[in-house]
């Protein structure tokens, strides 16, 4: 859009003698040289006059944009904001919680507006309700051979190799819960550029009748998944939040019957939840209720047990479960839980049993972000911080769990001479666990066996914990020290 020096939008007067036409894009007047008694250049004096006799207003669908006032029937017609067709595996809010609006007050002053006593308190709370958990998780820090070359390549930059670790280990991780086979579906959520299904596509090498659905609720650029054209393996990007997702509405998983396997890297926040309820409530219910059997299992049950060797052979025996369920595993890394929400948790009734509910939900999902203050000095030294991404799925900015982490009023410094900065972290920690701890409860319910383990070093990734959940009917997973 470029605008004439009459324009609102024009700062300023242009240079004397230069071109009167101001280019929005470039945010400056146009450079060129005017003939004498002349406002314009050549190429901007017919633009300008049209400009001049065509007025631009404010797009009614998003006023992020102008639209000339005669073009703006036309432009309704095909704006990127209008509302489209939902897709058959759009259905409101069916992975949200229940909305109990009794239970939120109107109004939570910030912490930093609680007094010395009210925080006080809040503390001991939380002191009390995390006594027994085990604040100490294990390290299953791993790496896989499909990242070698890549962890080796010397045109890394440090972001680069950081990302790449993440993702080796999480690789690792997956693989060494056997979820690494043929015959199966990865669903990536909060997929941003698809990089975590890359490197499982290219793990899994030519494995059979392997699907990927990434789940990504903005458009992202440079995209990897479109790089991806094999014959036996076939990725599908789905532009939908969680929140609304009904995976077994979704053509290949409802024609196929594929098990699931759901994954992703660094899920802000309330995001984890909903995907959690996707998966385990939302898709594997599905089943019980209709009463059908996985694809794979119906394979196992059609076929002798000759032909079952021949198949696990064939798709790499280790990583075949010995009996299958809908979903067959969860490897979430999380974060960013100063985002979770008490309506989407799926922990509420581990909350209520200890005595807890919203209030002190909200005001322990505030003191989390006080685990990680630890990134304020790191985004003054580096030079690569990027903003956090936006609600529960990404905008693709892989530095949100590092340097470019934006510390919230509730951050390290709203309380000065109360606690210090070693004390928050013990106490955002204990947030961060006690949250996750009601997943795990979640979990165990839903028939999983859940486990939470650091798969990153802290240098790496302040936000360094992988979440992992089999069916309790799966052969237990080999661990690695």
């Amino acid at each position: 859009m470029a605008t004439s020096a009459t324009s609102p939008h024009a700062p300023g007067f242009p240079a004397e003698g230069r071109c009167g036409y101001y280019v929005e894009k470039k945010k400056r007047f146009c450079r060129m040289v005017v003939a004498a008694g002349k406002r314009f250049c050549g190429e901007h004096a017919g633009a300008a006059e049209e400009e001049d006799a065509r007025k631009r207003i404010l797009c009614p669908l998003d006023p992020k944009h102008t639209v000339y006032e005669d073009q703006l029937a036309k432009h309704l017609k095909k704006c990127n904001s209008r509302e489209k067709p939902k897709p058959d595996f759009y259905i409101q809010d069916i992975n949200a919680g229940l909305r109990d609006e009794t239970e939120i007050p109107e109004q939570l002053v910030p912490i930093s507006s609680l007094s010395e006593e009210q925080l006080e308190k809040l503390i001991k709370k939380l002191r009390k309700a995390s006594e027994g958990l085990n604040s100490t998780l294990k390290d299953h820090i791993m790496s896989h051979p499909a990242l070698h070359d890549a962890l080796k390549d010397p045109k890394n930059g440090d972001s680069a190799t950081k990302h790449l670790k993440q993702q080796a280990s999480i690789l690792g991780n997956i693989e060494n819960l056997k979820l690494l086979g043929p015959r199966r579906c990865f669903v990536e959520f909060g997929a941003g550029k698809g990089k975590l299904s890359h490197w499982v596509d290219i793990a899994l090498k030519d494995a059979e009748k392997v699907h990927f659905i990434l789940v990504e609720k903005v458009t992202t650029r440079f995209k990897v998944d479109g790089k991806h054209r094999k014959k036996n393996s076939v990725f599908e990007r789905l532009q939908i939040d969680i929140q609304h997702l009904c995976l077994n509405k979704i053509p290949v998983l409802r024609e196929e019957k594929l098990p699931v396997v759901g994954i992703g890297k660094h899920l802000c926040g309330m995001a984890t939840d909903l995907a959690l309820r996707c998966l385990v409530e939302t898709y594997a219910a599905s089943f019980e209720e209709r009463n059908e059997e996985p694809l794979a299992k119906r394979i196992k049950n059609d076929k002798t047990e000759k032909e079952i060797y021949t198949l696990a052979k064939e798709g790499n025996e280790k990583n075949v479960p010995e009996k299958w369920n809908p979903v067959a595993g969860i490897v979430i890394a999380l974060c960013c839980h100063h985002r979770c929400d008490w309506r989407h948790y799926v922990g509420k009734e581990y909350f209520r049993a200890l005595g807890l509910g919203a209030v002190e939900f909200h005001y322990f999902q505030r003191m989390s972000s006080w685990a990680t203050c630890g990134m304020r000095k790191t985004s003054l030294e580096t030079s690569d911080s990027t903003t956090k991404r936006q609600d529960n799925q990404n905008d693709d900015s892989e530095e949100h769990d590092d340097g470019g982490y934006r510390i919230t009023d509730d951050g390290a410094d709203c309380l000065p001479g109360l606690l210090s900065v070693e004390e928050k972290k013990k106490i955002g920690h204990l947030c961060k666990l006690l949250i996750d701890q009601g997943r795990i409860q979640y979990l165990q319910q839903k028939g999983f066996s859940p486990a939470l383990q650091y798969y990153t070093d802290s240098l790496v990734s302040l936000e360094n914990v992988l979440l992992t959940a089999l069916p309790n009917h799966s052969s237990s997973p080999e661990t690695t020290a």
